[in-house]
């Protein structure tokens, strides 16, 4: 299963449009995980569209999207904890990784977070952690990533893409 990790898009705030080959993964994805701040209704409809499946989060930015702060989902035998990790950079990691022990059903979850913009891909206090910067570059980030995972059988292999 091939899984599109993306976060922080920021759309139209600080970006019009994530780049054309992020746009190819996402919809080439079976199923995409959004760690919040989309920043409008019409960026998570977009994403929605391109989406075969998506589980996402909302950020600080999402007050109207509906969205929750936590969610789970199950693909090819892992878990994945989504929470956009909003707060201080100070002490990022151990509020993420608590928050994904405090919500996860199984006993190694993989958290998925975004705020920071920063790239991230850690194990904090036995959890694996993966943020894959902002999706559109948008500030302060310094560059466009986002990143792919194919799991299997409880397996993941996670790739960093930039544009």
């Amino acid at each position: 299963m091939q899984v599109a990790i993306i976060s922080d898009t920021h759309i139209p705030s600080r970006a019009q449009r994530m780049p054309e080959a992020f746009r190819e993964r996402v919809t080439e994805a079976d199923h995409v995980l959004h760690a919040g701040d989309f920043d409008s209704e019409g960026a998570l409809a977009d994403i929605k569209a391109m989406a075969s499946e998506l589980t996402a989060v909302a950020g600080n930015m999402d007050a109207r999207t509906g969205l929750p702060s936590v969610a789970s989902v199950e693909l090819g035998g892992v878990e994945f904890v989504l929470t956009h990790g909003t707060g201080s950079k100070r002490g990022y990691e151990s509020r993420v990784a608590t928050t994904v022990r405090e919500h996860a059903e199984t006993d190694e979850p993989v958290g998925v977070s975004g705020h920071t913009h920063e790239v991230l891909d850690t194990t904090n206090e036995g959890i694996r952690l993966l943020n894959p910067g902002s999706a559109t570059g948008a500030a302060p980030a310094e560059g466009t990533t986002m990143m792919t995972a194919t799991v299997e059988h409880g397996d993941i292999t996670v790739e960093l893409h930039e544009a």
